[in-house]
């Protein structure tokens, strides 16, 4: 995963369009009490001298929670990276933000290796990846997600994130629409993404079509409209 770094630059300007270290080796097994005679350990304190191991229900939850605290780290080194006017401090911040990123993604996903079906934890790994700019994995992570909890509107919000940074703009259009009759804040902040995809791609096409850039403009402008409508209406 760490060729994925490369990203990190660029992920705070993608932003624009949607936002490790390795597990701590075990403690080593008690090597017996001082004064004890070789050879005549008890059973009993063997047994209490041997490192419990956690159910896989437990290691879940420890691993879970401890990629919820390294990420939010990392979200706060990305702030601190977007603020930044000095080079090195943005450099730096970066580097600690992308470390902070992995440490959370290696927690999250032994988390999923003890509990598969956790959704909260395929959707926070989507988050990593959609932030890293690593979007196939994350479009892959969210599809985990809404597989296991279909009306988690966040993960279908930041799915089309992951869909516009692909240019897959037929599935961006079918979030919208989910979001729109769902979950209108996330709708409408979906809209701003889309309209952000669309000043980019008018000065850079990345190899869009011409007509398939202006038809998706044609179509945030009818569906824009709807949504005025929609607002002005009594509640």
């Amino acid at each position: 995963m760490r060729p994925i770094f490369i990203h990190c630059f660029a992920v705070l300007a993608a932003a624009q369009v949607c936002a490790g270290a390795a597990p701590a080796l075990g403690q080593m097994p008690g090597q017996g009490g001082m004064g004890r005679p070789s050879g005549m350990s008890r059973p009993s304190e063997e047994i209490q001298s041997t490192p419990a191991v956690d159910k896989p229900d437990a290691a879940a939850t420890k691993a879970y929670t401890a990629g919820k605290k390294s990420l939010a780290k990392a979200k706060d080194f990305e702030s601190a990276a977007a603020g930044a006017q000095n080079p090195d401090k943005k450099s730096k911040a970066l580097e600690k933000m992308g470390d902070a990123y992995y440490r959370a993604l290696d927690q999250f996903t032994e988390a999923l290796s003890n509990k598969g079906d956790m959704y909260d934890a395929w959707n926070e790994v989507g988050y990593i990846h959609l932030r890293l700019g690593a979007y196939a994995e994350s479009i892959d992570d969210y599809n985990h997600t809404l597989a296991l909890k279909p009306d988690l509107y966040e993960a279908t919000f930041h799915r089309a994130e992951a869909y516009l940074a692909t240019d897959r703009l037929d599935n961006a259009k079918s979030a919208y629409m989910d979001l729109f009759n769902h979950a209108r804040p996330l709708a409408d902040r979906l809209m701003v993404s889309m309209q952000n995809w669309l000043t980019m791609r008018r000065a850079d096409s990345n190899g869009m079509r011409a007509a398939d850039v202006d038809a998706f403009d044609k179509w945030l402008q009818e569906q824009g409209g709807i949504a005025k409508q929609a607002a002005s209406l009594p509640h």
